[in-house]
C-alpha cells in the first residue's frame, strides 16, 4: 500500500496542496477507467494498492525490448537488434508524461526521454549497419532540426549522407554543427562529431557504431 502522504510527495513535493487527498482520489478514479486485463486500484486505509492482474506497463515492455535489442547488438545481429529497438519505440504514442503534475514531470520525464533517445540512436545505428542509409536521411534531418545541439544525431546524419554518396552535404553538416556549437555553447565539437568526421575521411566506420562486432558498414542498399 502506498500512503496518501507518499503519493502527495511524489506528485507535488514536500508541500502538497491542502486538497491533495481529494485530488489523489480523483486521479485514482480516473486511472481505474483506463486499466485493463484485470488491473485495478484499491483503497486501503490511508493509501492505495494496485493489483496488476495480467496487465503490463508500457515502460516495462520498453525496457525489456531495449534489453533484447542491446543483447542482439552485442551478438552482432543487426537485424534482430533493429527489430527490437523499433518495437520498443513503437510503444510511444506521444510526449512522455502528459497531463501530470509538474513535480512528476521534473522527476521522471528526463530519465525516460533519455532512455528513448538512446534506443532511437541504437536503432539508427543498426539500420546504418544494415545499409538503410538512404531511408535514414529524412528522419535524421528532422532529428537534427529538432535537436540541433545533440551531436549524436548530427554524426549519424553525416554518415548516412556519405554512404549515400552525398559527400559535400556530409561535410557541410559537420561544418554547420561545429559553427553552431561554438556560437551557442562556446565549445568545440565533441567525440561523436569528431569520430564521424574522421570515419568519413578514412571511410572506416567500424569505430563509430556500437554495432561493430563482426559487422562491416558499407554502401549497400
Amino acid at each position: 500500500v502506498v500512503s496518501d502522504s507518499d503519493l502527495g510527495e511524489v506528485l507535488w513535493g514536500r508541500r502538497p496542496p491542502v486538497t491533495y487527498q481529494a485530488q489523489i482520489y480523483t486521479y485514482a478514479s480516473r486511472l481505474r477507467g483506463h486499466l485493463r486485463d484485470g488491473a485495478t486500484i484499491i483503497r486501503r486505509g490511508h493509501g492505495y494498492r494496485m493489483e496488476r492482474g495480467d496487465a503490463r506497463f508500457d515502460l516495462d515492455e520498453f525496457d525489456l525490448l531495449a534489453k533484447e535489442g542491446r543483447s542482439a547488438a552485442r551478438e552482432g545481429d543487426a537485424e534482430r537488434a533493429a527489430s527490437s529497438f523499433r518495437a520498443a519505440l513503437a510503444l510511444w504514442s506521444g510526449p512522455t508524461l502528459t497531463a501530470v503534475t509538474e513535480r512528476l514531470v521534473e522527476n521522471e520525464r528526463t530519465r525516460i526521454e533519455l532512455a528513448r533517445m538512446e534506443v532511437l540512436e541504437s536503432r539508427i545505428d543498426a539500420d546504418l549497419v544494415l545499409g538503410r542509409h538512404h531511408e535514414l536521411i529524412g528522419e535524421l534531418s528532422q532529428m537534427v532540426s529538432a535537436h540541433p545541439l545533440r551531436e549524436t544525431f548530427r554524426a549519424r546524419l553525416m554518415i548516412a549522407l556519405y554512404l549515400s554518396d552525398w559527400q559535400a552535404e556530409a561535410f557541410e553538416t559537420f561544418r554547420a554543427g561545429c559553427a553552431l556549437l561554438r556560437e551557442q555553447l562556446g565549445v568545440d565539437p565533441g567525440p561523436a562529431l569528431r569520430s564521424a568526421h574522421q570515419a568519413i575521411l578514412t571511410a572506416d566506420f567500424e569505430q563509430v557504431l556500437p554495432l561493430r562486432e563482426g559487422l562491416v558498414v558499407g554502401r549497400t542498399g
